[in-house]
């Protein structure tokens, strides 16, 4: 079975055109995907999402809402939908789906033997940007890449691209601990997964930015570079 994860924090705007993505192409793609399953994970919206996600249900039985009391962060979401999955293999997208969901094939294609982790990337050869993210927050986001390669995980050129997959014993081994609930989630668990013998391959995918994102540039910027502060002082 494959699990789709997707956290969601007052997306009730966005989600739906995800979800319908996400359903032709997992029930057109033949055996490939003949057993699957996706999990909303609801961080505790205030706009109708998992209401909305749940009405769903109804005609979709892959999918299922988990419903988080209150709002605790994308990596405490993520960490929910992993570890509640079913799946062999187990991805994590963005509820504005900025990687389309058939850029998976690319990383299904790199799972394998000692490689248990593979990230989508937007800063490797084949990956192809087609909607750039506003100048100040590209910015941030490549200059915490260039410090999370100095002080932890050298040789990963972008380790926030919302969009991996894992393999369920790494999935459950890497998040079952996690400490970091918020943006910084990323890094703690691919160094966990680098410290624990298996490989991390990074493979270009495409990406878009999408409107109305749910990052603010400056608090959450400020808070992942806290966390991956706190990371490096523990080594965790």
């Amino acid at each position: 079975m494959l699990s789709v994860i997707v956290p969601a924090y007052n997306e009730a705007l966005r989600l739906p055109a995800t979800l319908r993505a996400l359903r032709v192409h997992l029930d057109g793609a033949g055996e490939e995907y003949e057993d699957y399953e996706v999990i909303v994970v609801d961080d505790g919206s205030q706009d109708g999402t998992a209401d909305l996600a749940e009405r769903e249900c109804a005609s979709w039985p892959q999918l299922r809402v988990l419903r988080q009391p209150e709002n605790r962060g994308k990596g405490a979401s993520v960490q929910t939908g992993m570890l509640a999955a079913s799946g062999g293999l187990r991805l994590f997208t963005d509820a504005d789906l900025s990687t389309p969901i058939s850029e998976l094939a690319k990383l299904r294609e790199a799972i394998g033997g000692s490689t248990a982790v593979v990230i989508g990337s937007r800063a490797v050869a084949d990956s192809r940007v087609e909607v750039h993210q506003p100048g100040r927050r590209e910015l941030m986001g490549r200059t915490y890449n260039r410090l999370l390669q100095l002080l932890v995980l050298r040789g990963l050129h972008d380790t926030q691209c919302g969009f991996k997959l894992f393999t369920a014993e790494a999935a459950i081994a890497c998040f079952t601990p996690l400490r970091t609930p918020g943006y910084g989630f990323d890094a703690e668990v691919l160094l966990r997964a680098r410290r624990l013998g298996w490989n991390i391959a990074e493979v270009g995918v495409i990406w878009r930015h999408a409107e109305n994102s749910r990052v603010s540039p400056l608090r959450d910027s400020l808070g992942t570079l806290v966390d991956l502060l706190k990371l490096w002082l523990r080594r965790a």
